[in-house]
């Protein structure tokens, strides 16, 4: 590297693997997805063994989806971005290095654990405090490799992505380490720090902003690089994006008390809960426009480049999520809406529609580009992915949307001297032809995510892996 002969190139390694490995376990989180949907509509599908009941498999999905598929794609694209953004080199490589292979571990820990029962019970953060430990080590070198890149930056300016990426970061690494302080009793159990309605609230604090910043700011530096690279346009607005930026932090940290309405928490700590979260609707569409409009003047292009339909239909999704968030924090809306499956048509709106659809977006941007090729191996393929991925996604929601509010509806009808007009085991009855529904959704989404491991493959054999130069001079910003 200091040899002025020899040319500077990124360390694109680490993100190669990360890219494969998030195609990957796409197909495993999905796959268990499609199965506890299928154990709701037919019980007998765990087949009487512990390990496959749908109590430990759904906790292996939500965090292989989450953390495995998505965080391998947040590694990946915000290494790709921060090099690009700042014509640098990753800092500190071997520890990038690490982050890739203790990652995976962490994930592999996490898919051995969780079936056989080891969990601390709390939503998001199941993994015992030996995984924990390995979380945050992972976690603060990739501050350090973030940051440091960074900080060495040959362009002055900080491009947005970057600011999503490194807002991620920090408040993930806050939410991580403060919900999971606990007392270990063993080498696989342990006992929160917090108790009764404290630890609610921490555990929501935390869950909200899993959400806030795993899956929706981390996320949004992908839509800020990615779209207007795609469309090879530029941002419709930067200062919308910095107003965006910092709207959307300072709000999305105190929404979580909209998660226990109703509950023992206190009354004015929900409402006031549900007050940021009406809030957060405006810098959320904002950052939805901002992307959208990127595309002003280049609309044309959605026809013929299924890789920015998939950007830009995940921002419809995120629209669409980030108003009926806020909505279902109402209390008189919520009143219906929890503990019913509407609540979960919501969370895979916005998981399966935003996070997805994004991410595969990207990834169909960035395998290529690993592998030294212009595109995808099949551009057919990633149409026929686009399609079947959308069409159970609306499959899934729809059918989670009408299951919820009919449940919703049903627990709450009285007759006249007060009883109630339907037992739960009839709510039950009524929701199993959505909850079929709900599985073909699935299984179509699944569907899509095996044809883009298969295009990815293909790429790949067809390919090679390349050393992408170091631009020799810094653009101006």
């Amino acid at each position: 590297m200091n040899d002025p002969g020899v040319q500077a190139v990124y360390n694109d390694t680490v993100v190669r693997q990360f890219s494969i490995m998030a195609v990957v376990w796409g197909v495993v989180g999905m796959l268990v997805g499609v199965v506890i949907a299928a154990q709701l509509a037919w019980p007998d599908l765990n087949f009487g063994i512990p390990w496959l009941s749908y109590g430990r498999l759904r906790p292996l999905h939500t965090n292989a989806v989450i953390f495995a598929f998505g965080g391998c794609a947040l590694f990946a694209t915000s290494y790709y971005v921060v090099q690009r953004t700042g014509q640098v080199r990753l800092f500190a490589g071997p520890l990038a290095a690490f982050t890739f292979w203790g990652w995976q571990a962490v994930i592999v820990a996490a898919a051995i654990s969780l079936p056989l029962g080891y969990t601390t019970g709390k939503e998001y953060a199941e993994l015992e405090w030996p995984i924990d430990i390995l979380i945050t080590l992972v976690w603060v070198s990739y501050a350090i490799v973030f940051f440091g890149t960074v900080g060495r930056r040959r362009v002055k300016h900080i491009y947005v992505a970057n600011w999503f990426y490194g807002a991620f970061i920090l408040a993930v690494a806050v939410l991580h380490v403060v919900n999971s302080a606990e007392v270990p009793a063993g080498w696989m159990k342990s006992y929160s720090a917090y108790a009764g309605v404290q630890d609610a609230m921490i555990q929501w604090w935390y869950g909200h902003n899993a959400v806030g910043f795993f899956l929706t700011a981390g996320f949004l530096g992908m839509m800020y690089y990615f779209i207007p690279k795609q469309a090879e346009r530029p941002v419709y607005s930067y200062r919308l994006s910095i107003v965006h930026f910092w709207a959307l932090i300072f709000t999305y940290m105190w929404a979580g008390p909209h998660h226990l309405h109703y509950t023992a928490l206190p009354d004015w700590t929900q409402s006031l809960g549900m007050m940021f979260s009406l809030i957060l609707l405006a810098p959320s569409w904002g950052g939805m426009i901002n992307g959208i409009m990127t595309l002003s003047g280049a609309w044309h292009k959605l026809r013929d480049d299924p890789v920015l339909r998939f950007l830009i239909v995940s921002l419809s999704f995120y629209g669409m999520s980030t108003f009926e968030g806020p909505m279902m924090s109402i209390k008189t809306v919520n009143a219906l809406s929890h503990y019913t499956d509407w609540t979960i048509g919501h969370v895979h709106s916005g998981a399966l529609g935003w996070v997805g659809l994004i991410s595969m977006g990207s990834l169909y941007f960035l395998i290529p580009r690993m592998f030294g090729q212009k595109k995808m191996y099949s551009t057919k393929a990633i149409e026929l992915h686009f399609w079947i991925a959308t069409i159970g996604i609306v499959l899934y929601i729809a059918a989670m949307w009408i299951a919820g509010v009919m449940q919703g509806l049903m627990w709450g009808a009285v007759n006249t001297d007060g009883t109630l007009t339907y037992t739960f085991v009839e709510s039950v009855k009524a929701t199993y032809p959505f909850y079929v529904i709900r599985v073909l959704g699935g299984v179509l989404y699944l569907g899509g995510m095996l044809v883009m491991a298969w295009n990815t493959w293909m790429t790949a054999v067809s390919g090679r892996s390349v050393h992408v130069p170091i631009p020799a001079l810094a653009a101006h910003a």
